[in-house]
C-alpha cells in the first residue's frame, strides 16, 4: 500500500510545496527570499536564502537535507555556478546528490536562485 502525505498549500499557490509518497519527497522550487518573501540579494545570502527555504519545505514532510538525492538549481546568472559549487560543497555530505543547474530568464518574487529537490528516505 501507498501512503502520501501533501504539504498544505495556501491560497497564493495551488500545489503542494512538497509531497511524499512511497520513501520519496519531491519538493517544489525553494525561491531565494527571507521568511517575508522578499528577495536575498547577494550570491551567498541568496544561496542560503533557498536552502533555508528548502529545509523548511523538507520539513513539512518529515525529511532533511541529508535524505536529498538530486536537485534542480533555476539560476537568473549562470555565473553562479561556481558559487553554487562551493556552497553545495558545503551543505552536502559525500557522496553529494545529483545536480541540474539551469539558467532562466526570471524567478518569482525577484528571486535569483530557486531549488528545487527529491528526497528519500528508506
Amino acid at each position: 500500500m501507498t501512503t502520501s502525505t501533501p504539504a498544505a498549500t495556501g491560497s497564493a499557490h495551488p500545489y503542494s510545496p512538497a509531497y511524499a509518497v512511497a520513501g520519496f519527497g519531491f519538493v517544489s522550487g525553494a525561491l531565494s527570499v527571507d521568511e517575508n518573501g522578499q528577495a536575498v540579494a547577494g550570491v551567498e545570502p541568496a544561496l542560503d536564502a533557498a536552502v533555508a527555504r528548502l529545509t523548511e519545505r523538507l520539513g513539512t514532510i518529515d525529511m532533511k537535507l541529508a535524505d536529498v538525492v538530486k536537485t534542480t538549481y533555476f539560476v537568473t546568472d549562470v555565473t553562479l555556478r561556481d558559487a553554487a559549487n562551493r556552497h553545495y560543497e558545503s551543505i552536502f555530505a559525500a557522496p553529494r546528490p545529483a545536480r541540474s543547474f539551469v539558467e532562466v530568464a526570471a524567478l518569482p518574487y525577484g528571486a535569483t536562485v530557486e531549488i528545487e529537490a527529491i528526497a528519500h528516505r528508506a
